[in-house]
C-alpha cells in the first residue's frame, strides 16, 4: 500500500487519506541475471485493496499449476488468470474485488509483454487489435479541483499551466459549490481558453440528483463544452437517460462501473448516444484488461466505436491500451496522484497528444517516482 494523498477534493470526496495497492509479480524468467518482474497498481479514486489481494486473489494465483497460465504457444497468457483468481467468487458485487483483480491483471500484462520483449501497446495490438496501433494518443489534463484557499486566479493559473505543458483540452470539477459559483469558475477557465467551450470538460463525480442535473445542464449547454461528466450516481441509469433526452451536448460516464454487466446495463438503459457521448471505463479498476476486452466486444455488438472510449485513471496502463485498441484517448493528471499517476518522465504532450514509451512492458521503469517505490518492494 502506498499513499496518494492530497488536499484536493471533488464534489463528493477529498483525497487526504487516499491510497492504492502496488503488486510485484516475480517470474522464473531470468534476463541479464535478474528475474523479470511485472508490476500492477490500483489506479486512483479508490482505496487500496490489500486485504482482498492477500486473502483471496494472490493465494489462488500462487496455488495455480504453472501450465494453467500458459497458452498453446507456450507463452504466459494473462487472460488465463481470470478463472483462477475468480474461483469460488459469487457473481455481482463488483466493488473493491474488481480493483484487486485489476491490480494482478495489470502486473501479468506487464510481465507477459516484458517476457515478449515488447512495449505493452505493441504486444496488445498484435494479440487483440489489428496489429497497427496508434503511435500517439489524445490526452486531456484533468484538474480544477476544489482546495483550501483556491481562488479564481489560482484556478486560471492551474489551467494555463496545463496549456503550457502541451494540453489543448482541460477538465475541471463542478458540483462542490452552488450553481452560481460554479458558473463563475467555468467562465474563469473559459477566459483562459479564449472562450472556446469545446476545450473544457466538467466533472460532477456523481453528485447530482435529477433536478440538479437538469438545472446545471440548462445553464452550461450554451457553453458548448467538451463533455458533462458523471452527473449522477453511476448506477442511476434512468437519471442519465433523462439527462440525455434534455442535454444536447456530450455526456461522459462509466469510470465507476466495474464489470461487463454494469457496462452493458449503461448501454441498454442509460440513454448514451454513440454519436456524441463518451465511455470512461477504467481497465485497472474493472477486473483489468481481460474484462475490458469483453466490454469492448459488447460495445461493438451495440454499435459503439472504440473511439468513443476514453478511460479514466490518467496512467500508463490505459495509455498503452488506448493506443493498442484505438480508443478515443486517455485521461491525464499532471502532478496529481503520485507516485502512480502520469506517464513516463520523458513523455512529451504536443497539442494534447502523447507518444508511447518503447521500453518492454508498461514502462514503469521510466517513471522515477514510481520506480523508487518499486525498488523499495524488493528491499
Amino acid at each position: 500500500m502506498v499513499p496518494i494523498s492530497s488536499q484536493i477534493r471533488n464534489a463528493w470526496i477529498d483525497f487526504s487519506t487516499m491510497d492504492c495497492s502496488i503488486v510485484a509479480l516475480v517470474s522464473d524468467v531470468v534476463r541479464d541475471g535478474k528475474p523479470v518482474v511485472g508490476y500492477g497498481f490500483s489506479s486512483n479514486g479508490r482505496y487500496s485493496a490489500g486485504e482482498i489481494l492477500r486473502r483471496r486473489v494472490l493465494p489462488r494465483l500462487m496455488a495455480a499449476e504453472p501450465d494453467a497460465l500458459i497458452n498453446d504457444a507456450g507463452e504466459l497468457d494473462p487472460t488465463k488468470a481470470w478463472p483462477i483468481v475468480m474461483n469460488n467468487e459469487k457473481p455481482g458485487g463488483h466493488g473493491e474485488r474488481s480493483v484487486a483483480v485489476g491490480v494482478v491483471d495489470m502486473a501479468l500484462f506487464d510481465l507477459a509483454s516484458k517476457i515478449a520483449g515488447q512495449p505493452l501497446y505493441r504486444y496488445l495490438s498484435e494479440r487483440y487489435g489489428d496489429g497497427q496501433p496508434d503511435d500517439k494518443v489524445f490526452v486531456y489534463a484533468a484538474g480544477g479541483y476544489y482546495a483550501p484557499d483556491k481562488g479564481m486566479r489560482d484556478l486560471q493559473d492551474e489551467m494555463r499551466g496545463f496549456l503550457d505543458r502541451g494540453y489543448r483540452v482541460v477538465k475541471m470539477k463542478i458540483g462542490g459549490a452552488d450553481l452560481s459559483e460554479d458558473l463563475k469558475r467555468i467562465e474563469a477557465v473559459l477566459e483562459v481558453l479564449d472562450g472556446d467551450g469545446s476545450r473544457l470538460a466538467v466533472d460532477v463525480n456523481g453528485r447530482f440528483d435529477l433536478a440538479t442535473a437538469l438545472e446545471y445542464g440548462r445553464a452550461i449547454e450554451p457553453y458548448g463544452l467538451f463533455w458533462y461528466e458523471e452527473v449522477g450516481d453511476p448506477l442511476d441509469y434512468r437519471l442519465n437517460a433523462v439527462l440525455a433526452e434534455h442535454y444536447r451536448g456530450s455526456i461522459a460516464t462509466g469510470e465507476n462501473l466495474f464489470s461487463l454487466q454494469d457496462a452493458r446495463n449503461l448501454i441498454r438503459y442509460g440513454g448514451m448516444r454513440p454519436d456524441r457521448d463518451y465511455l470512461q471505463f477504467d481497465p485497472a479498476l474493472s477486473y483489468g484488461l481481460t474484462e475490458y476486452l469483453r466490454t469492448q466486444e459488447m460495445l461493438a455488438q451495440h454499435g459503439w466505436s472504440s473511439r468513443r472510449c476514453i478511460p479514466h485513471g490518467g496512467h500508463q496502463f490505459s495509455l498503452h491500451i488506448a493506443a493498442a485498441l484505438k480508443l478515443g484517448g486517455n485521461e491525464s493528471y499532471p502532478g496529481e496522484f503520485q507516485p502512480t499517476g502520469g506517464f513516463a518522465d520523458d513523455a512529451v504532450v504536443d497539442d494534447s497528444y502523447v507518444g508511447l514509451t518503447e521500453m518492454p512492458g508498461i514502462g514503469f521503469e521510466g517513471k522515477a517516482r514510481f520506480y523508487e517505490v518499486l525498488r523499495a518492494l524488493h528491499a
